[in-house]
Parts: structure tokens; sequence; C-alpha cells
């Protein structure tokens, strides 16, 4: 008997079926995977927003007794050439990095759920104008534009950027939530919705939208990866997050400079950048085999 027809019998013999999401949870963290990446993700979160507590220095300290100074009892991750603490930077970065990740993320896949269930259930002219948007903003050279408008994200504008970058993430999912929508509205439930005189921005909003809530999800986790990388190529070159703010970008470009003779002010943000992104990408993929029951999963 395969898992998942284990997990149906189990279905079948309780007196109270557990919910979709109960066992979706349960196949989660049934996934080695999952609950590595889960672990680190949850970890990487507690680190970066109560660690700070813990340190005397924030990011915006400067110690002028110590310049360029290698990991401590006083700093643990070892100050710039500026006096700065790279603990404390380090944090206020990934604390600025997950957040524009997830805003970005949540958003992209908002903006694709809408645009592609509105331009699949309706087609005719409503499918024509969303899909050349869609066609459109994917031949525009994201990575210049977001570079021309970075003054816009001076002074605390972050938010802005996170909608910028958010306008980008978004075309190749609407595609496929095209696709499915114009499938599920064909389906018995949506027709039955149709014929009580339902309005259709409803049977979408109650209907096709949500029976493609896996795909959403498995999307909106994969974004945050995604967001995270452009994000700090964008920071990198200072097209992003702007000084005074800090962001992984930021740091990993300033500590390339000194990265041969002062490992501490480089290597510390960059193996927190891709234990990060390998524990956003491991989850996206045991979601993924969570939501597809025919996926092969070990016992």
């Amino acid at each position: 008997m395969t898992l998942a027809e284990e997990e149906l019998a189990e279905e079948l013999v309780t007196s109270r079926s557990p919910s979709r999401v109960r066992v979706v949870a349960r196949r989660f963290f049934r996934s080695g995977q999952g609950r590595a990446g889960f672990a680190v993700l949850a970890l990487m979160f507690l680190l970066a927003f109560a660690g700070p507590l813990f340190s005397r220095w924030t990011y915006t300290d400067k110690d002028f007794t110590a310049f360029l100074r290698p990991p401590s009892a006083s700093h643990w991750f070892g100050t710039l050439q500026t006096g700065a603490d790279v603990y404390a930077l380090t944090l206020r970065g990934m604390q600025k990095s997950l957040i524009v990740g997830l805003l970005a993320a949540l958003v992209s896949t908002a903006l694709a759920a809408v645009v592609g269930a509105f331009a699949g259930y309706f087609l005719g002219w409503t499918d024509r104008a969303l899909t050349w948007v869609t066609n459109l903003l994917l031949v525009l050279p994201a990575f210049l534009i977001l570079a021309i408008m970075s003054p816009l994200f001076e002074s605390g504008q972050w938010p802005l950027f996170v909608i910028m970058l958010a306008l980008f993430l978004w075309m190749v999912t609407s595609k496929i939530v095209r696709g499915m929508a114009i499938s599920l509205k064909q389906r018995e439930f949506v027709q039955a919705a149709r014929y009580m005189g339902v309005a259709p921005v409803l049977i979408i909003f109650r209907h096709v939208i949500p029976n493609l809530s896996s795909l959403l999800i498995v999307d909106a986790t994969l974004n945050v990866s995604s967001a995270i990388l452009t994000e700090t190529s964008l920071s990198y070159f200072g097209f992003g997050i702007q000084p005074p703010d800090v962001s992984f970008g930021t740091l990993i470009a300033d500590g390339s400079k000194t990265a041969v003779y002062a490992p501490w002010t480089f290597w510390f943000v960059a193996g927190l950048l891709v234990a990060t992104v390998l524990a956003v990408n491991l989850m996206g993929d045991a979601l993924r085999d969570a939501f597809d029951p025919t996926a092969k999963r070990p016992r």
C-alpha cells in the first residue's frame, strides 16, 4: 500500500475527516527536506528579529577603538573599517531582505492570481488586454527599469521598491493561472454558481482562485527566494535598498572589497544568504510534493 493510500484509509476510518490543510501539513512535515527547510527558515527569522536584542551594538553604532577587527567577545562577527559591528549590520540586513522577499512574493502571487483568473474566466477582450500587458512586462528589461527608478527608493521608500520588484515577478505564473482558470470555468460547481446568478467577480474569488491554492502557495514560497536574490543583486549594484539602511546586497557589496584580508566582513552575510535561500527552496519543493498526492515520498 502506498503512502497516499494509507492516508486515504486513515481518513476513511476516522469519524471526522481531517481538513485539506491538516493533510497537506502532515505530508509536508513527513518530508525530511520540509522539516529541514522549515527549521532553518524559522531559525533565520528568530536570529534576524530576536538576535539584535542580545547585542550591545546597533547597526548605526561605531566603535572607534576597533577598526576592522576580527570576531571577539565584544564584536561577535568582527567590525568593518568604519568600526561598525558586523553582527548588528548583518541581522539588520537580514531583516530587510526577509521583509522585502516576503512582501514582494505575496504581492506578485496575488497579482498573478487575479490577472490570470480574470483573463481565463472572462476571455474575449479582457483576456486580450491582460495578456498584452503580461507579454509587455515579460519583454521589458526589469533590471534596467529598476536601476533607473533607484533614486525614488531613497529616504526610506523601500515599500515602493517592494511594489516595483513584485511587478516583474508575476507574469509567468499568471499565464499558468489563466490556463487553469479556463479549465475550472467548465467545472460543475462554477456552472452551478453562474446559473444561480452569482456575480462573475464573486465566482472568481470564491471558486476559481481558492481551487488554485496549491499552485499559488507553492509559487509564493518559491517567489520569496527569487525576490531575495533579485533584491540582493540590485542592492549589490546600488539600485535597491539605499543607505543609510542595509540589506544582504549592500553588505555583500561592502564586504567583497575586504573579503580577502578580512573574511568576516563578507562570509557571515554570504553564508546566511545561502542558508535562507536554500531553506525557502527546500520548503517550496516539500510543499509541491505535499499538494501532489501522486508524488513519490519516502515513508
